[in-house]
């Protein structure tokens, strides 16, 4: 009988010991934190509006207050307080930190032109007021001027190199037949095409067969890094808002070669300014990599032929150098 009870009292102390040490028995997790959390700008006019940028480690549930409620744990969302207001970003069982929008000065008056460049979308949209985007676009090329802003001291450790002939801006694109990530995705010679649904939006690319899910009705945090990150969306009138995290830091940014970490968040606004044509604007922001975030816009056009779709693309590696290798220029 002593036996019996020795062994049940030495079970339960091994089962109470194992509990404490967590799921799994590699003990407690990582305490939840705040790395960042901002507002872009700090101050704005009545009517004007600001950014929340936010990004936590651990978290089990993040909120921000008043007004936003649960979000996830890294992201931004825009923001048009009518009065100076203090926005709380909590961690639940964790800290929390506070921002504040100063809102002062004259109101901003809304353009009368506003109205006019939505009324051509008006037999665009779906069943719930939205507009209708589903459609196969053209790309765009990257406007004169966009320029990126200085790199912090110490990111040329980012610079993507894929092999010893690399030359910076022109292997991304039809050499070794990689995802382009995004905004180069835009920047390229090929088409894609949005489907647009009650639910969630679809966007498939020619280049790669390359494809995005944006999660509108219910947002996801980054599971894994990618090369097209991960999509979660909302409207913010008739303006589709992608907030784009989790990038595995291995795609170029553009055909000149600039490059991101695998912290770079980019913010995707779709806006119809006719019947066909998307004003595209994306900010980029990369803490690791970049001193300040920047931001780049352009049309994109809706094809209007009838039955438009992508056609399929077979990208063979390295064709290009197969083909004119024998043209480049020899090191000496």
């Amino acid at each position: 009988m002593k036996s019996v009870l020795s062994l049940m009292l030495s079970m339960a102390f091994v089962s109470t010991a194992f509990a404490q040490q967590g799921r799994g028995g590699r003990g407690a997790g990582p305490e939840p934190r705040i790395v960042s959390f901002e507002v872009r700008p700090g101050s704005i006019r009545p009517g004007e509006s600001a950014l929340l940028v936010w990004s936590t480690e651990n978290p089990a549930g993040v909120s921000i207050d008043p007004e936003v409620g649960p979000v996830i744990p890294r992201g931004s969302k825009q923001v048009t307080p009518a009065a100076t207001t203090t926005y709380t970003l909590t961690l639940r069982n964790g800290p929390s930190k506070t921002v504040t929008v100063t809102v002062a000065g004259a109101p901003v008056a809304k353009p009368a032109s506003a109205s006019a460049a939505n009324a051509g979308s008006r037999n665009f949209r779906m069943p719930d007021g939205k507009p209708d985007l589903t459609g196969v676009y053209n790309f765009a090329g990257l406007p004169a001027g966009a320029k990126a802003p200085a790199l912090k001291p110490g990111a040329d450790k980012y610079v993507i190199v894929r092999g010893p002939n690399d030359v910076r801006g022109r292997t991304t694109l039809g050499t070794d037949c990689k995802p382009l990530g995004i905004p180069q995705t835009y920047i390229t010679p090929y088409p894609f095409q949005m489907v647009q649904t009650p639910g969630d939006i679809l966007l498939t690319y020619a280049y790669d067969s390359a494809t995005r899910v944006v999660y509108m009705s219910k947002h996801r945090a980054a599971e894994l890094d990618t090369w097209m990150g991960t999509n979660n969306g909302h409207w913010e009138g008739d303006t589709l808002v992608i907030d784009v995290t989790g990038f595995n830091g291995r795609a170029w940014l553009d055909r000149a070669g600039n490059f991101a970490s695998d912290s770079l968040h980019v913010v995707e606004r779709y806006t119809m300014v006719d019947a066909n044509t998307i004003n595209y604007e994306a900010t980029i922001d990369d803490p690791d990599t970049y001193t300040k975030p920047w931001r780049i816009s352009f049309p994109l056009y809706r094809h209007r032929e009838k039955n438009a779709r992508l056609l399929y693309f077979r990208c063979v590696e390295f064709a290009e150098e197969m083909m004119y290798g024998d043209l480049t220029k020899k090191p000496k």
